[in-house]
């Protein structure tokens, strides 16, 4: 078996008909600013070549089930191995999806119980929420149930007539309105908040009475029903999946989540969690974190179920030495970080006895703290070793440090990137003559001329999720970062207390932008309309044909650059249009130029590239912003919903430049960064500053704390071991203290 992977000719994207050789049973790191060209290489030619190649070994009529796959531009690619991607999608699932149910040990939590527990109450499903069996008849397994908001749907001092009712569906006017409005039951002109209890009570919640309603000219007998009675019945107590987005969204602006009383948001029923192991249920086992778990499940010294317990330690200590003991089996995947989802899909891999796999990471160190980074390279060593090739896309040096090969891709970004500027190993990189050679080998100072400020922003008596009852300071007009390690608390302190306690904060976090699966970055942006405008004033045409959502789209895929290939009992197959190759529109648009350039090929061209070519005023503003917080790279018609959080945190960013007097509150904001680019980061942030705004960074880049004027370092450890403060103070000062963070700043 050959021991290299070999591409040639790779011509994806920006790659300029590069050649490679990766080896393998290695841990390969491909490094270079964001969009050099790295994921190019790894997940468009590498990745996707795998996927395709592994379809075709499956028959044609399996092969219509399955994802699509374009053959890459790439002349030939040799010694591929079937491949698994590692990426940062969050898990999502639903209400009824923990990460007990997602990583199987919550079903081996269940036989255990089905065996040893006492009494005994049942098999292993008696103790599922998810089987009627087990669940709590109230909430049927969710924990939680859905109830009308009362004070949303009513203005109780308001009258009917005057509007009492804000829910839509229910205004004056409408049909529901007549049925309880109308119907000579109750006063229509007098408050709400003025009616005796009783009337308002069957107002409210009254039903079932017959009554005639005015309808059409004429009166319809009908059941009467109260307002909330009737919204519970249509909104809350039937399945919305099936309706429309708008309809499911205005529901749930009226609806407010609470504990289900009866099982105490349990989720399982009485009988299940009477039965229990050393005086605790399953639900106690599920909420302890996952650290106390396995000390828990290591005492249960029953011969018959040695097995279970066995594959239980495994896959628990697997987790620990992820540094996610302070989870529990009871979280619910869909409040799971990125980070944190991309460790669990680890050890998944790690409990896999498959080898000679190729395992692709996307920067798994994201919302990693510099000691869990040593965790994580463990992990990484162990698949390599299980006989598996690595290949990791990343940033932080304590990965690179890992590497087995290192491949360099550069020398910048876009056009300007997509070549390969080096590969060896680490020290040959640490002397190399190229920007990421460079920045390994630096050393970076402390900040010893931290801005001072006799201003605070307090804290006060914080106790959400493992806060102690913390009260502290944050200086105004300074730049803070928010260190700890994972699960110290740092999220619960800044985006749960302090927002709630100063919502005039403006949080820069990594969420989406885009509004449709039709927004690229033109159209965010705005300037599209104003291309439009050019192009329609130069041709003397109809605007509307350079808008792929209205007379230019292609009339195969109605502008949208793909068709939807829909699957009995499987989700729909997006592939490319046949018609218009992706690019959106109709053939007859792309006849008319601008500086010898159509409106293709204008959405090809990157931020830098149109900033270069447009003279327009409007246009060059809104480019140079996201030219300055280094998204040059990106193309005017890239989609929204294809951008990266941390691409996505930056554009924010960029609407926050020039504005001054705000509090900024950023979530990692490195995340995806070069080194080089940490620095251009560095120095927007320290801009805001300077323009007299506050900022708040949480953060476990080190060269971030270095260059903070004030650290906050929650701790000491995670979960119920976190939540205090352990240093609160200048960055120099923080170094000479004794903490997990700490250390690594010396």
């Amino acid at each position: 078996m050959s021991e290299s992977i070999i591409l040639k000719g790779m011509k994806q994207n920006n790659l300029k008909n590069i050649t490679l050789e990766i080896p393998k049973n290695k841990i390969t790191i491909f490094t270079g600013v964001s969009g050099s060209g790295k994921s190019s290489i790894v997940f468009d030619t590498i990745a996707n070549e795998a996927g395709r190649q592994m379809n075709q070994t499956y028959s044609t009529f399996v092969q219509t089930y399955l994802p699509k796959y374009h053959k890459p531009d790439v002349d030939s690619i040799q010694n591929l191995s079937p491949a698994f991607i590692v990426d940062q999608k969050r898990l999502g699932g639903n209400a009824r999806s923990t990460l007990g149910t997602r990583t199987d040990i919550y079903s081996f939590l269940r036989l255990l119980y089905s065996r040893v527990a006492t009494p005994f109450v049942g098999y292993s499903h008696v103790y599922s929420f998810n089987d009627p069996e087990g669940m709590c008849p109230v909430c049927h397994g969710i924990g939680t149930v859905v109830t009308p908001n009362l004070d949303s749907i009513i203005d109780m001092s308001k009258s009917l007539d005057d509007g009492a009712v804000k829910f839509n569906t229910f205004k004056k006017g409408t049909w529901y309105y007549n049925s309880f409005a109308e119907v000579g039951l109750f006063d229509k002109y007098l408050p709400l908040n003025e009616y005796p209890k009783e009337l308002l009570d069957k107002l409210l919640y009254g039903h079932g009475e017959k009554v005639k309603v005015p309808h059409k000219g004429g009166t319809y007998t009908t059941e009467f029903e109260g307002i909330i009675y009737r919204f519970r019945r249509l909104f809350v107590d039937r399945d919305l999946s099936g309706h429309s987005e708008t309809t499911q969204g205005r529901a749930a602006e009226y609806t407010t989540s609470c504990t289900c009383e009866a099982c105490g948001g349990k989720r399982l029923n009485p009988k299940s969690l009477s039965s229990t192991i050393e005086g605790k249920n399953i639900d106690d086992a599920t909420h302890m974190e996952l650290k106390d778990l396995l000390d828990f499940v290591k005492r249960v010294d029953h011969p018959e179920v040695k097995p279970i317990v066995d594959e239980m330690v495994i896959r628990l200590q697997n987790l620990v030495d992820m540094n996610l003991d302070y989870l529990t089996l009871s979280r619910e995947t869909t409040t799971l970080s990125g980070g944190e989802s991309q460790r669990i899909k680890v050890v998944q891999y790690l409990n896999s006895s498959l080898n000679n796999i190729l395992y692709i990471f996307d920067e798994p160190s994201t919302g990693l703290h510099p000691r869990d980074v040593q965790n994580l390279n463990k992990m990484l060593q162990k698949l390599r070793d299980k006989g598996n090739t690595i290949l990791v896309v990343e940033h932080d040096p304590d990965v690179i440090e890992v590497a087995d090969f290192i491949v360099d891709v550069g020398p910048l970004a876009g056009s300007q990137g997509g070549e390969i500027m080096f590969t060896g190993t680490l020290e040959e990189l640490k002397v190399a003559d190229n920007l990421t050679g460079k920045y390994l080998s630096r050393k970076l100072e402390l900040n010893d001329t931290p801005r001072v400020s006799d201003d605070y922003f307090l804290i006060e008596n914080a106790t959400l999720n493992n806060l102690k009852n913390v009260t502290t300071k944050i200086p105004k007009g300074v730049f803070t970062t928010i260190t700890g390690v994972a699960g110290s608390g740092k999220s619960s302190l800044i985006f749960g207390e302090f927002v709630k306690q100063h919502p005039e904060a403006i949080v820069i976090d990594q969420s989406a932008l885009h509004k449709s699966n039709r927004s690229n970055l033109a159209t965010y942006t705005k300037i599209l309309d104003t291309i439009r405008d050019s192009y329609a004033k130069k041709h003397n045409v109809d605007k509307a044909l350079f808008s792929f959502n209205s007379k230019g789209a292609c009339e195969n895929c109605q502008g949208k650059g793909y068709v939807v290939t829909e699957l009995a009992f499987m989700e729909g197959v997006k592939t490319t249009c046949s018609v218009c190759n992706g690019t959106q529109y109709k053939k007859e648009v792309l006849q008319y130029k601008l500086g010898n350039y159509n409106i293709v090929e204008i959405l090809k061209m990157t931020v830098s590239e149109a900033l270069e070519f447009f003279r327009n005023t409007k246009i060059k503003k809104a480019l140079s912003t996201l030219n300055e917080v280094g998204l040059g790279y990106l193309s005017l018609g890239q989609m929204m919903d294809t951008l990266s959080g941390g691409e996505c945190q930056r554009i924010k960013l960029a609407n926050e430049l020039h504005k001054t007097g705000n509090i900024y509150i950023l979530d990692e904001p490195t995340t995806g960064l070069h080194m080089a680019n940490v620095g251009e980061l560095l120095v927007l942030l320290q801009r805001l500053v300077d323009n007299g705004s506050t900022v708040i960074v949480i953060e476990h880049n080190t060269e971030v704390m270095k260059q903070s004027d004030w650290i906050i370092d929650i701790g000491p450890d995670a979960g119920k071991n976190g939540g205090e403060v352990v240093y609160s103070g200048p960055v120099k000062e923080f170094a000479d203290k004794d903490t997990i963070t700490s250390e690594f700043l010396k």
